[in-house]
């Protein structure tokens, strides 16, 4: 099986400007996923992985730190209102026009710095083993479920469940799993058949809520700081 590692590097970010390329624990963000691409080549987990941007000082920060940027991205899948699966897609047509093919893409966002190799190892060899045409990363929740969430709505609480205010043990409620975004993996088959980055039934691969931080506001940024200091 032929994967490849995509690491996606938009130059416009709203919660924290030059969000790629912030330094965080003494070093570019993207650095973190640079490197665990790499590692994750030498050991031969994946077969190639480039980064995905549209800008050009992050593509110049990216070769620097030992990545590939084998193109740029349109302008037209770099919005706002661009899906990955638009740059995915783009990625593995790009690289079919060079005569490059894969079974698989891997995404590696770089907001997901806490990421290890062994977490690789093991996402692809669940994937090779599993059943489903795409994995992704979770963390266990064992203290939110429906019975103490609301919506709000003018400053009331719309309970998400009309037991909200029986009682219960929080034991008696199953737990969830949430995704952190820190590993994506789906065939390229169904990304091309279906253009979702993965499936209604995922493997999940459960990782440490302490390990999975995604940066997206300034409170993350302290805190993936202090965690990498």
């Amino acid at each position: 099986m032929k994967i490849l590692g995509i690491i996606p590097a938009r130059g416009g970010s709203k919660g924290i400007p030059r969000k790629n390329i912030v330094v965080v624990g003494g070093k570019p963000l993207i650095q973190y996923s640079i490197d665990l691409g790499l590692e994750a080549m030498r050991e031969g987990l994946i077969d190639r992985c480039i980064i995905s941007t549209d800008d050009e000082e992050i593509a110049r920060i990216a070769r620097n730190l030992g990545g590939d940027v084998p193109f740029m991205r349109p302008a037209e899948i770099s919005n706002d209102t661009a899906k990955s699966v638009d740059f995915m897609l783009h990625a593995l047509s790009f690289l079919e026009q060079l005569g490059e093919h894969y079974d698989a893409v891997l995404l590696l966002q770089p907001t997901s710095p806490l990421r290890t190799i062994e977490d690789v190892r093991s996402i692809i060899q669940s994937f090779k083993e599993g059943s489903s045409e795409s994995l992704i990363s979770v963390y266990k929740e064992d203290h939110v479920h429906a019975l103490v969430s609301y919506h709000i709505q003018g400053g009331i609480g719309i309970p998400l469940d009309e037991n909200h205010n029986v009682g219960g043990r929080r034991q008696e409620h199953q737990s969830i799993y949430v995704r952190n975004g820190a590993f994506y993996l789906t065939s390229s088959d169904y990304l091309t058949r279906e253009q979702k980055v993965f499936s209604s039934r995922p493997i999940l691969y459960v990782m440490s809520k302490s390990r999975s931080v995604n940066l997206d506001g300034p409170e993350d940024l302290d805190l993936l700081n202090k965690i990498l200091s």
